[in-house]
């Protein structure tokens, strides 16, 4: 079966871990301060005259346990019960979870029904008086209008959280995505571009957040202890700010991360060879539609390629067709108002809903071959 997503491991990190072994220290230490120091390096957060500058100073980062928890410690530090946080229906459950877990109340949005990302106009009709976040979501690696958006929260005084889990290494105008909202949030699990066994990554515009996190993401200590505590006396003893979480992840999994590091441009680069192969061959099929080219100032991440029929009937025979040749396809993200628990298939999106009837992710990753893509390609062609 040629899986949908697929990391590309070997002997570096195999022999990272080792390394990791022998050091007799497996928890969160010196490699992990390492792996957030080498990741700042990747990022830009500022461009002033047509240069780009190197975010470098990781003293806005903080790694976590998994995107997932970054959503749930986002939502802790920003929103009470009852407030109302925006999010597109085409969200990861997580940002579901996270909203409804603190009591307060989840407010789809529509989305453009062909790249899956909200708009200004999307977000702005559902705010109120009781809105206090907003969470964009760049679908498939394609940032959103993030600059509007960023300017929107900002005129209602809203925090904007991005959830940059498929869109690492994305840009808007050289522009890292992730910190253009008062927090970023990345995954590193078995199914991203840049993968660790699992875990995730905080950006903090506010130092102040990031400071009030490191407590949270670690059981609310508000002192250091063990051999990290050089100030105390009796470096045991200890008290909390709040009954927070241990939410961290360790120095084998930033082992992983730091050679994952070294992969990532080339990875990104043979994601988007196939990205354009796929549209230049898929782009003739009269039942079907390809993404867009992207505007000259957006880079993508290439986390996933979607195709849409024309026909709703073809999208779920073309997966089955797919499937029984060994190609497997999924849809994602499955809409979150349609989910019961949420008790909200009253409301009607219908950008999402055409999405979610008409959209089929293929394969996408640097594992792919030659002969895999041309496969792929192939057995749409021939569906009808």
């Amino acid at each position: 079966m040629i899986s949908i997503y697929q990391p590309s491991l070997g002997k570096e990190e195999l022999s990272a871990i080792e390394d990791v072994f022998k050091s007799n220290w497996l928890g969160k230490g010196p490699k992990t301060d390492e792996f957030i120091k080498l990741f700042a390096n990747k990022l830009t957060t500022s461009v002033h005259h047509g240069v780009a500058f190197v975010m470098g100073n990781p003293n806005n980062l903080l790694t976590v346990s998994s995107c997932t928890e970054a959503l749930f410690q986002a939502i802790d530090l920003y929103v009470q019960p009852e407030d109302e946080v925006i999010l597109p229906s085409v969200s990861y459950i997580g940002a579901g979870n996270a909203i409804v877990a603190k009591g307060a109340i989840p407010v789809w949005c529509d989305v453009d029904k062909h790249t899956l990302n909200p708009s200004v106009e999307d977000i702005e009709k559902h705010i109120t008086k009781k809105t206090k976040a907003v969470i964009v979501l760049h679908f498939s690696g394609v940032p959103c209008d993030i600059k509007r958006i960023t300017e929107l929260c900002s005129h209602h005084n809203i925090k904007l959280i991005e959830d940059n889990a498929n869109s690492p290494f994305s840009r808007v105008d050289s522009k890292s995505t992730g910190t253009f909202g008062d927090l970023g949030l990345w995954s590193f699990d078995s199914m991203k571009q840049l993968v660790m066994g699992d875990g995730g990554m905080i950006y903090c515009k506010d130092i102040d957040d990031k400071s009030r996190l490191d407590k949270m993401t670690y059981m609310g200590l508000e002192s250091k202890s063990g051999f990290s505590n050089i100030v105390d006396n009796k470096w045991w003893e200890f008290d909390i700010s709040s009954p927070s979480r241990r939410s961290i992840t360790n120095d084998i999994q930033a082992a992983i991360g730091i050679e994952q590091l070294k992969k990532i441009d080339t990875q990104i680069v043979k994601r988007k060879l196939i990205h354009d192969t796929y549209n230049k061959e898929l782009k003739n099929i009269e039942w079907l539609q390809v993404p867009k080219d992207l505007p000259s100032n957006v880079t993508s991440s290439y986390y996933m390629y979607h195709i849409q029929t024309i026909s709703k009937h073809d999208r779920d025979g073309l997966a089955k067709y797919l499937r029984d040749k060994g190609i497997y396809t999924t849809f994602r993200y499955y809409p979150l108002h349609w989910v019961k628990f949420f008790n909200s298939s009253h409301i009607k999106l219908p950008n999402t809903e055409y999405a979610a009837n008409h959209t089929l992710c293929i394969p996408l990753h640097q594992g792919l071959s030659q002969e895999d893509v041309q496969l792929i390609i192939t057995a749409i062609q021939e569906f009808k």
